[in-house]
């Protein structure tokens, strides 16, 4: 997918800002487009990447009673994804739903329009009578419009570690848009990647076939092909950290030489020293007092915490104050 043209500026725009800053970063939202989405499908399907497999693991043998609560009312209500992906583990909870004859519309949420359009492809398919909504907009955008706002309660979808996506200054801000894009007593249920042996986590991020190396690179070859820059994706290595302290698995692209990269979509030019880094992405992991502490926070408390048999994952659900 390329960027369409209303958002080809503001592209142009993140990608020249982020790499003429010190240190230079690219924001991990521009990870996906269609080959990116394929890559990331990849990489959910690696063995070291434990996130999708454990999240899975929880929604396939406990949500019966995690959606017990949203339930109970028997009330329509909207179920809002955001980041739906290709909806492999929300389908689990869709079949559900549909299964037991409950009254409820499906809006997902994505940045990519390439994705969107498989999951719907693929809904209608597998569950042609499901009433689906898709919404191509970034999460601080959808819960600003509220597309789905029609009287009805909602069930927010947060799965994945999404949040982990953002920095904890971050992460608040979401939160915070999260707590606007809701009514009182509307739902969440929040995916966190909890704290556990460093390497473990490490290795989620640093598999040995190479994917998520290239996942990253990706974003690369996407600036060439669409801003008309000239990287040479053989002098970066992809080099990931994890700090047991802040819970953050960061990764960055490292430039093996003194190079410069031209963008010939607007003839600027970016000085990379040798070993100079670009930061990439972060996937903060947190523990149970601190997803406590998230949900007090920005509004929220929490009904239940729903966790993996070797607590590597946690989905909580939270009902809005």
């Amino acid at each position: 997918m390329n960027a369409k043209n209303s958002d080809f500026g503001s592209f142009a725009q993140d990608v020249l800002l982020g790499l003429s800053s010190n240190p230079k970063t690219l924001s991990s939202k521009y990870f996906y487009d269609e080959k990116g989405d394929k890559l990331f499908q990849d990489i959910m399907a690696l063995p070291e990447y434990y996130l999708t497999r454990k999240e899975f693991e929880i929604l396939e043998s406990q949500h019966e009673q995690i959606l017990r609560p949203v339930l109970e009312s028997g009330e329509p209500f909207n179920l809002v994804e955001l980041g739906a992906g290709d909806g492999l583990k929300t389908k689990i909870l869709l079949r559900y739903l549909r299964d037991n004859q409950v009254d409820f519309s499906y809006f997902p949420i994505d940045f990519s329009g390439s994705v969107l359009k498989e999951l719907k492809e693929s809904l209608v398919q597998e569950m042609p009578d499901l009433k689906v909504t898709t919404i191509e907009n970034t999460y601080r955008g959808a819960l600003k419009e509220r597309a789905w706002d029609n009287g009805k309660r909602s069930l927010i979808l947060f799965l994945g570690s999404n949040l982990g996506n953002f920095q904890l200054k971050e992460a608040y801000e979401i939160l915070d848009h999260l707590m606007i894009g809701t009514n009182h007593s509307d739902w969440v249920i929040i995916g966190f990647d909890l704290k556990k042996h460093p390497q473990i986590t490490l290795n989620a991020y640093n598999d040995p076939t190479g994917v998520t190396r290239a996942f990253n690179l990706n974003l690369l070859a996407r600036i060439n092909k669409e801003l008309g820059a000239n990287f040479d994706l053989d002098s970066f290595i992809h080099w990931p950290s994890y700090d047991p302290i802040s819970g953050e698995c960061r990764s960055y692209l490292v430039s093996t030489k003194r190079q410069q990269v031209y963008f010939s979509s607007n003839q600027e030019t970016i000085h990379f020293e040798a070993f100079e880094s670009i930061f990439m992405e972060v996937s903060k992991k947190y523990n149970l007092i601190e997803i406590g502490e998230l949900a007090e926070r920005s509004g929220f408390k929490v009904i239940q915490n729903f966790t993996d048999p070797e607590t590597y994952f946690a989905d909580c659900l939270w009902q809005k104050k």
